[in-house]
């Protein structure tokens, strides 16, 4: 009990403080002052009836989740690019509950969310101790992107099982490793780079065939999406179709260098149109807010590429490999070049948990914790205030 008390309380504290805050946001800028703003083009309504106090956290890829679950794979070149896990259950449990999708998205996010906390702590606890482990809950619970942890997106569940499948490699429990990499592969695409980071544990481990055949049972899981998308739509990579046709992201010929590069443009060019103006981007779209997100997803790549590389030096290989992969796979697939190349990066990088441990042991003075959680905590705020007032967020 002990050991579950500390991120439980972090958990409540935090998901209150957001909660509280977006709603409060919500009563002032939306909903009194400001002319609701509308879902983006191309993107399916905004889910509607279970209150406000719910409907908010489905905005954005909120609604192409809810469609998923309650109409299913409707088009392929849009739909496809929400792996199946997560709408899957959210259609599950809300048969169940009535058909209250947004609810119980909501609801599986928020417990996800909760056993994030829960055996992340446990398995910082193991490799840099009781303070650190602690630090490495607040930082993930008060990191800018963290308001997706409680919205009806796939963050959360990714994470619990990013986390399960490393303490499962790490205790030797294979064949559940391997069912649980299977499972955040069918979660999002980027829990494919699970495998080389636990193969890594399983060439090490006493019984290394039995390791491997054990993490091999996350092959023929994840294999269940493709074979499905071929056998339904003709082809068993579709959901690439989807990135490329909806989100415009599209392989770079010079890989996760091309993507960096990219980023490192759009990030001079904000730097210019800040000090400088005029129109340095898209003139269809605000040169400020291009400016600022750029500037955002830049610092998300550069503090998770760091971070990542501490996490080899000091937990291990497989850590940073999996950290390092991770990043590497939205890096080699931007979006449109210049605009927002590195669109989405600060949400990329709730799932690389080993940044957080990673960061917890550089601040062990009170000073800079505190700092750190300040200034965290400032852009989560401000970030909250953007997702009420339907501006993109991450």
């Amino acid at each position: 009990m002990p050991k579950l008390r500390a991120p439980l309380a972090i958990f409540l504290w935090s998901r209150a403080a957001i909660w509280i805050f977006a709603l409060f946001a919500y009563l002032v800028f939306e909903a009194r002052y400001a002319q609701p703003m509308h879902p983006p083009i191309g993107a399916p309504a905004t889910p509607h009836g279970d209150g406000w106090g719910f409907d908010i956290w489905a905005r954005w890829d909120g609604g192409w989740f809810v469609h998923v679950a309650q109409q299913g794979y409707t088009d392929p070149k849009t739909t496809t690019a929400f792996f199946p896990a997560y709408p899957m259950l959210m259609r599950a449990l809300g048969w169940v509950v009535g058909g209250h999708d947004v609810v119980v998205g909501v609801l599986i996010s928020l417990l996800a969310c909760a056993a994030a906390f829960v055996l992340l702590y446990e398995l910082a606890e193991e490799l840099v101790g009781t303070d650190a482990a602690r630090r490495t809950i607040v930082y993930l619970a008060v990191f800018p992107a963290a308001l997706f942890l409680g919205a009806v997106y796939s963050e959360s569940l990714y994470l619990l099982l990013g986390i399960a499948a490393f303490l499962a490699a790490i205790r030797g429990r294979w064949a559940s490793a391997g069912i649980v990499t299977g499972l955040a592969i069918l979660t999002r695409p980027s829990g494919v780079m699970l495998l080389p980071a636990l193969a890594i544990f399983a060439w090490r481990a006493a019984r290394r065939r039995r390791a491997f055949a054990g993490l091999a049972l996350a092959v023929p899981i994840a294999a269940a999406w493709p074979a499905w998308l071929w056998a339904t739509f003709g082809h068993p990579l579709e959901f690439l179709t989807a990135e490329r046709n909806e989100w415009y992201r599209h392989l770079s010929p010079a890989g996760p260098f091309g993507g960096m590069w990219d980023g490192l443009v759009a990030g001079w060019n904000s730097i210019v149109q800040l000090l400088a103006g005029g129109d340095r981007f898209d003139p269809t779209i605000d040169p400020l807010q291009a400016a600022g997100i750029n500037l955002e997803c830049l610092a998300a790549a550069i503090f998770a590429l760091v971070l990542g590389v501490v996490a080899w030096r000091r937990l291990g290989a497989p850590f940073g490999v999996f950290v390092l992969l991770s990043l590497a796979l939205p890096l080699a697939s931007p979006a449109p070049r210049h605009v927002y190349p590195l669109l989405s990066m600060p949400r990329f990088v709730l799932g690389v948990f080993p940044v957080f441990i990673a960061l917890a042991t550089m601040t062990p003075r009170s000073r800079s914790n505190t700092v750190l959680v300040a200034v965290f905590s400032i852009l989560l705020g401000i970030d909250l205030g953007r997702w009420v007032m339907w501006q993109f967020v991450a």
